[in-house]
């Protein structure tokens, strides 16, 4: 398989580095909580999921097939983009619970 169709995934794989290490580091806690993880990225995820498969079907969005794993989902979505629509929103999580464990912000959601 020609290494460039894994670019996609090799940037979300960087984001994931990047940030993974805040959960064990600062002890954000975000990826034990999984109901609430999972409580605040299932909406945008079914959104642009919905998005990308009609701009996709519409000819208004495309993906270079030299740069995704060539493994599409129902809408022609491509499963990079899916992991996309996981990755990011996961490292904003953790990025901005890691910003609140260093400044002592609170949310009121504290135990």
């Amino acid at each position: 398989m020609d290494p460039g169709r894994w670019s996609y995934v090799a940037v979300l794989g960087f984001v994931l580095i990047g940030c993974l290490w805040l959960e064990l580091a600062l002890r954000t806690r975000v990826l034990v909580r999984t109901r609430r993880l999972l409580a605040s990225m299932i909406v945008p995820v079914l959104v642009f999921y919905a998005w990308d498969a009609y701009a996709v079907a519409s000819g208004h969005w495309t993906f270079d097939p030299d740069r995704i794993l060539g493994i599409r989902l129902p809408g022609g979505v491509p499963i990079d983009e899916v992991l996309f629509f996981l990755v990011i929103p996961l490292a904003s999580i953790l990025t901005l619970e890691a910003v609140r464990s260093v400044r002592g912000w609170k949310a009121g959601d504290e135990p």
